[in-house]
């Protein structure tokens, strides 16, 4: 008589993302939606818009370079100046031509971000910070640098 052979272990079938009959699953968002930008691109970009409004009208800011970084203190900009301390965290700050660089206007994202609710709130924020810096290198008051300013 015959010994019963033992039943064969079942061969591991290979795992597929398409579980459930729905295809395969993709990126949430294609990398050209919003979505995909991440929020210090996004800020990036609400600087550059300004300066780039700015620029049409002061043609001498295409020599200026414009920075953004997280928080002041930490990077290019170098130790914060102690007696500017006293008006609290700076959102923005110009450093002057010097060491083989040329005039730079610093924009601190994280002070910004703090500061406002909303993209809107963030976007207006940023152009006065601009403004505010651009006036500082130019020597001018805001409201010549842009007449718009403080009006919105």
């Amino acid at each position: 008589m015959d010994s019963p052979v033992p039943p064969r272990p079942a061969e591991p079938r290979p795992r597929r993302r398409d579980r459930h009959g729905r295809g395969m699953r993709g990126p949430i968002a294609p990398p050209q939606v919003p979505l995909s930008v991440s929020r210090a691109d996004a800020f990036a970009d609400l600087v550059y818009d300004s300066r780039d409004r700015l620029e049409r009208r002061w043609s001498q800011l295409a020599q200026v370079d414009f920075l953004v970084l997280e928080v002041p203190g930490f990077g290019p900009d170098g130790p914060i100046d102690p007696l500017a301390e006293d008006e609290g965290v700076p959102l923005g700050r110009v450093l002057s031509a010097g060491d083989g660089h040329r005039d730079r206007i610093v924009i601190y994202r994280r002070p910004v971000e703090i500061r406002t609710k909303s993209r809107d709130e963030r976007a207006l924020l940023v152009h006065e910070v601009v403004v505010e810096q651009v006036a500082e290198l130019l020597g001018l008051a805001p409201e010549s640098v842009d007449p718009r300013y403080g009006q919105e």
